[in-house]
């Protein structure tokens, strides 16, 4: 991110803050459609995230540290919109699949399976597992896009990982007590 443009933003050049919000709004909202899995709700933190982004920006310190502040920001919007919102319904948004083509069948079910368990974990827990699968980041790199120790990052991927495997679990079990029925 060109530091400059941010230090033009910063002293109130509606120009430059246009080309910073085009240059991030799109990954804003990939990371808030993930966390949220929904398109309304992703929509509004990602504009409430650029608003607070537009509000904030003279208090930015760094402007090298634009881009992490920001994630921040909508992470941050996506836990104030579920809170918002209070309870979330699974919505299955079937994604391209990647490799060979063939019976899709049995990735639409893993992927079913999967959205499932990952809407009843926690916005935090969801926020650091997309971080980590969806942005590639590492742990260190997860903890000062959050602003949060290593430790809880650690903490958080590792009890979300449990509880969808326990979902995932759970689902198998209430799909087999239902053929037997």
């Amino acid at each position: 991110m060109d530091h400059r443009l941010v230090q033009q933003a910063q002293h109130g050049d509606e120009r430059a803050f246009a080309e910073l919000a085009y240059a991030v709004g799109d990954r804003l909202y990939a990371l808030a459609h993930r966390i949220l899995r929904d398109v309304d709700l992703a929509e509004e933190a990602t504009q409430q995230t650029l608003v607070n982004i537009w509000r904030d920006l003279p208090s930015l310190r760094d402007p090298s540290r634009f881009e992490a502040w920001a994630f921040r920001m909508v992470v941050n919007a996506c836990y104030r919109e579920t809170r918002r919102v209070r309870r979330f319904q699974a919505k299955v948004h079937l994604l391209r699949a990647d490799g060979p083509s063939g019976d899709p069948a049995p990735h639409v079910a893993d992927r079913d399976e999967l959205e499932r368990a990952f809407v009843r974990l926690p916005p935090e827990q969801r926020a650091v597992l997309v971080l980590q699968y969806h942005l590639g980041l590492s742990m260190d790199g997860i903890a000062d896009q959050l602003g949060i120790p290593v430790g809880t990052v650690r903490s958080r991927i590792h009890h979300a990982k449990r509880a969808l495997r326990a979902a995932i679990e759970a689902d198998a079990r209430t799909a087999v007590g239902e053929q037997q029925a």
